[in-house]
């Protein structure tokens, strides 16, 4: 989990992410697309990445880039790459599991994996704060799915929500039901929780 992946093995293996690039760029002919580089850690392999999309013809073609921030490096870091993006995309499993130390595969540790957790959710709102003005912020993971947890997430100032097909008619009925300014509400409230359950109980007794 914490050997060359993601961009790291895009930075050992150029060719084989310039054939993707270059094959998205020319799909991007048909329609708007967006490409993203996971496990980034730093400004400096953000950069690379968005040179590499634009070398294979991706920025002129009007493809959005973004990265995945799912490492706590790139949390502190969220307002740098911000700057360089169109958009930030949370991964939430791998993210919590290196907040807390804690790999999920191993189910002795599986009470470490709660997306209420209070350490995951300062996370999100501090990328939101950082990317306010400069990128859109989107999940990606198993808590985007959970209705109560997308509420949250719509108060900490995320934008898009990507989640299995069975859960969108649900998480869709829940956020259609509740202004911003709610979910805003509720999301100050769940920040003040300092644990996961409490935090949970705040958010499902509105939905």
């Amino acid at each position: 989990a914490l050997g060359v992946r993601g961009i790291r093995l895009a930075r050992e293996q150029p060719e084989l992410l310039e054939t993707q690039l270059r094959s998205i760029t020319r799909a991007a002919e048909n329609g708007k697309l967006a490409v993203m580089a996971p496990m980034v850690a730093s400004v400096a392999e953000t950069e690379w990445f968005v040179e590499q999309v634009e070398h294979a013809g991706g920025i002129d073609a009007g493809v959005e880039v973004g990265v995945m921030v799912e490492v706590p490096s790139a949390v502190l870091v969220a307002e740098m790459l911000a700057e360089r993006l169109d958009f930030l995309s949370i991964g939430t499993n791998d993210l919590t599991q290196y907040l807390h130390a804690a790999d999920r595969q191993q189910g002795a540790l599986s009470y470490l994996q709660d997306p209420f957790s209070p350490a995951l959710l300062r996370a999100v709102e501090q990328i939101c704060s950082a990317a306010r003005g400069k990128a859109w912020v989107g999940v990606c993971g198993e808590a985007a799915g959970d209705p109560a947890w997308a509420l949250v997430a719509v108060g900490l100032g995320v934008t898009e929500l990507s989640m299995g097909a069975d859960s969108l008619l649900e998480v869709r009925v829940a956020v259609g039901e509740h202004s911003f300014e709610e979910c805003r509400s509720l999301a100050d409230e769940v920040l003040a929780a300092g644990e996961a359950e409490e935090a949970r109980r705040i958010a499902e007794a509105l939905v």
